[in-house]
């Protein structure tokens, strides 16, 4: 009977309400915790999966070294500019003295000269070096290195292709250079090679002609002027002057016809590669200005002012100055008790005064109208043992001819030049530098 009795419903409903009510903080707490340890583990599994690019982001804040900025600066030495002008914004005073006593022994930069091109260059705005072109065939090389300067001279790199040029005179040989297409470099050059044999202002004839086979330079692919002539050839008057170029052991480069004879003598026919003579050797001579009947023992040439004048032989400048009848006057003794006079001069050539040593075809001077002269001209003269003679009939013996150990490699290198004098010619490129040539052969004619 008591089995059968059920509670009193507000025990049942306190029972299940009690139950209830810590069912629920229970849940609420374990859901709290299964959260808790879920974000640890998802946490941890990123930050698992972020540590390669946290790696990556760590190595991209190495420092890394600075870009190099290169530039180079080219440039012509500008007319008063010196080299400390040029680095004024480069160098101090103190470095600027260090390199200039580093160069001194090398090249003097006061030799600087306008007109002639360089090259700077600069890394990241600081020096890196400086190329400057002392002539056609060297360069001065200046690079900075600890707290000093290294300065050298290395021949500049040209590629050279060697082509035969060919012509006939119509009225001179400078036009015929021209009108084949050529630098009139080219004719001042031919004429100096045959300069002891043809006089070019006397002797030249219409129907004359010459070969040549010549080096044509070239720089970063730009044309670069004339290297050498290796061969030439001038007929004057049917009768034909032959040159080739040949290293006569370890005598300079010269040249020699066919049989091995120089072609360089004692004298050259002028001291002028073109002008014409207006007035000859005379010793009764109307003169222009006095009207006086006067000794004229000189050839007179008359050319442009500023035309270059050359000493027809070696030996000492014995005077330099002006004199009031002759103008800017030079003196020359030579050997064997020979003198020559240059008259009327606009000015002298560099460094030629008192005690100068001079070489057969060096410049001392330019065609001027200085002292008594009615134009520009150059008044010549001659003596032997102080006697006038005339320049015209001087017979001129020739230097040593090649010899005879070297004779065989001469009529070598003849046979190959004359040939190619003759329209056989190989068309050579080389790559000249620092010792070290290419060179590509072909056959072939080539005639401008």
């Amino acid at each position: 009977m008591l089995h059968g009795i059920q509670p009193p419903r507000r025990f049942s409903d306190l029972k299940k309400t009690s139950f209830t009510t810590y069912k629920t903080p229970l849940f609420l707490g374990g859901l709290i915790v299964g959260c808790f340890l879920l974000g640890v583990l998802f946490a941890g599994s990123f930050i698992t999966r972020e540590n390669p690019d946290q790696t990556s982001i760590a190595k991209d804040a190495t420092p890394q070294p600075t870009p190099m900025d290169r530039k180079m600066v080219k440039g012509t030495i500008q007319p008063g500019e010196t080299i400390t002008s040029l680095f004024a914004d480069l160098f101090s005073p103190q470095q600027i003295h260090i390199l200039t006593q580093s160069s001194k022994s090398v090249f003097p930069l006061s030799k600087l000269c306008a007109g002639q091109p360089y090259e700077l260059c600069l890394i990241n705005g600081n020096f890196n070096s400086f190329v400057y072109d002392i002539d056609r065939e060297e360069q001065l090389v200046v690079r900075q290195e600890n707290d000093g300067f290294t300065v050298t001279k290395v021949p500049i790199a040209y590629t050279v292709q060697t082509d035969l040029v060919t012509g006939v005179i119509n009225s001179s040989l400078f036009e015929a250079v021209v009108t084949s297409g050529e630098s009139e470099v080219l004719a001042i050059s031919l004429a100096d090679i045959f300069a002891w044999d043809v006089d070019f202002i006397r002797d030249i004839q219409s129907g004359d002609s010459f070969e040549a086979v010549v080096e044509k330079r070239f720089r970063e692919g730009s044309p670069a002027g004339y290297g050498r002539i290796l061969a030439a050839r001038f007929t004057n008057q049917g009768q034909a002057y032959n040159a080739y170029l040949f290293k006569d052991g370890d005598q300079p480069a010269a040249y020699y016809d066919e049989n091995g004879r120089s072609l360089r003598k004692a004298f050259l026919k002028a001291p002028l590669s073109f002008s014409r003579i207006s007035s000859g050797f005379n010793m009764r001579r109307l003169h222009p200005i006095t009207k006086k009947v006067r000794p004229h023992p000189a050839i007179d040439y008359a050319a442009p002012s500023g035309t270059p004048i050359k000493t027809v032989a070696d030996g000492t400048v014995t005077f330099a100055a002006f004199k009031r009848y002759n103008g800017n006057c030079v003196k020359i003794r030579h050997p064997g008790g020979w003198e020559t006079m240059y008259n009327h001069m606009s000015r002298f050539g560099r460094g030629v005064k008192k005690g100068t040593r001079v070489r057969q075809g060096q410049l001392i001077g330019y065609v001027g109208t200085t002292g008594r002269s009615t134009g520009p001209h150059l008044d010549f003269r001659m003596y032997k043992n102080g006697i006038a003679v005339n320049p015209l009939k001087i017979k001129s013996p020739p230097s040593a001819p090649v010899s005879r150990k070297h004779l065989d490699g001469f009529k070598q290198t003849v046979v190959q030049l004359a040939a190619r004098l003759n329209g056989i010619e190989l068309i050579q490129t080389a790559q000249l530098g620092h010792g070290s040539q290419i060179f590509e052969q072909a056959e072939g004619t080539r005639t401008n």
